[in-house]
Order: structure tokens, then sequence, then C-alpha cells
């Protein structure tokens, strides 16, 4: 499969609102930055008790992982009940950002301004040491940037109860959103408000945890703080 553009499978491929998708895999890697949530679609149980649930979990991925297309990375307790179901068929991750509120002059014509990937594939179990510790800080560090080389080394009590997943990322697809509303021509002399409310990423300054023997946070943190609160690109 060809790593350099988009939907390259029937299962990725959009087929309504094809001008929003994102052909550029580059688009896809940027959006990849930028997001902090994650949620894997996974079905769990089985015959009459089967069913699909969505989790919402913390990211990480790397361009040069293992897996076809680079390495999405997702973690979890060792206890928990999808994560097999996650190994044993092919699972969705999907990344959103909200970015504004589309008012439109009929309630048809609402909408959003959004970027979102949608990624299927089989995910693997990681188990080389190596790459089990660096997944987790690419965990950390999407969410606070370098704040991984300033923690204490993971105990093997904590690496044996977490459990780390890797989703190829060449199964891939984004679309996005970014424009006024799409009225009817005949709507527009309504009267009607029409625009957009833009939507960004708040992020106050860190606040300090009552037993912290530091006094202040680090830079990471800081810099974390004021990207964490940056408009969206």
């Amino acid at each position: 499969m060809s790593t350099t553009t988009l939907s390259p499978t029937p299962r990725t491929r959009i087929t309504r609102g094809k001008n929003r998708a994102v052909t550029d895999r580059e688009r896809l890697h940027a959006f990849l930055g930028d997001a902090l949530v994650a949620h894997l679609g996974v079905s769990v149980g089985s015959g009459e008790e089967a069913h699909p649930i969505v989790l919402p979990t913390a990211y990480g991925f790397d361009l040069d992982g293992p897996d076809e297309g680079g390495s999405l990375y997702l973690h979890g307790s060792v206890a928990a009940g999808w994560l097999g179901r996650a190994l044993e068929r092919d699972v969705c991750v999907t990344i959103t950002e909200l970015d504004g509120l589309v008012a439109a002059r009929s309630g048809f014509h609402h909408s959003m301004n959004y970027r979102s990937a949608l990624v299927v594939g089989r995910a693997r179990a990681v188990e080389d040491a190596d790459e089990r510790e660096r997944a987790l800080a690419l965990v950390v560090d999407q969410m606070i940037p370098g704040r991984w080389e300033t923690l204490r080394p993971a105990t093997r009590k904590e690496l044996a109860a977490t459990a780390v997943i890797a989703l190829p990322l060449v199964e891939a697809s984004m679309k996005e959103r970014a424009e006024g509303p799409i009225d009817d021509p005949e709507d527009v002399g309504s009267g009607a408000w029409a625009g957009v409310i833009p939507i960004h990423r708040v992020a106050g300054d860190p606040v300090t945890a009552e037993d912290s023997h530091a006094e202040a946070p680090e830079d990471v943190v800081r810099r974390a703080a004021a990207l964490a609160g940056r408009s969206p690109r």
C-alpha cells in the first residue's frame, strides 16, 4: 500500500463529502501532533452478549515505528476487558478536534468546523521492552512534550500493569471543514444571522498540587500549557 496518500483501502475511502477529504498524508501527521484524545472502537463480549464500545484514550505515535505507515500507540490496564478483543479483530480509532460551530439560516445547514481522522486495522500487543517504554514516553509527551525525560523511570510493577497496543497508520483517512455556512440561495435574505463561532482549546496556568515539593512547574509544563491553548492550524 502507498503511504504517501490517504484512503488506501475501501474501508477508509471517503464516499460522502469528498470535497472535505484530506489526501496528503503529511497533513494527517501534523493533525496527530496537534490533537490530544483518541477514541477506540472495539467489539466486546460474545454471542448475544456481544456489543460495541467506544473508549476515549490518550495516544502517542511514531512515524518511524515498525508498523506499515508508522505506529499509533494506545495503552491501558492489562486487566481491561477490551484488550483481548482489540487484538482479536480489526479495530477503529478516531481522533477529532472541534474548531467552530457553524450557524446557518436553516437548521438543515447548521454544521461544525473540524479536523477528524480515522484509522482502521489489526492492532498488535507491544511486547518488546524498549518499544513499550518508547510508546509510553510518546503517550506522555503527546500530552506534555518533553515531560517523560523529567520523570523517574517507570517501575517493573508499573510496566507489568500497563498494556500497550500498536495500530498501523497506513489504513487511514482524514476530513476537515474550515468554512462558513452554506445556505440555500432563497434563505440568504431571510434576515437570520449566519456565521461561525470559533472554538479554541484554552489552557490555564498550571496549578501546583498541594503536596508538590517543587514550587514551580518545569519549563516543559509551562510550554505545554501555552501550546495546549493555541489556535488550530
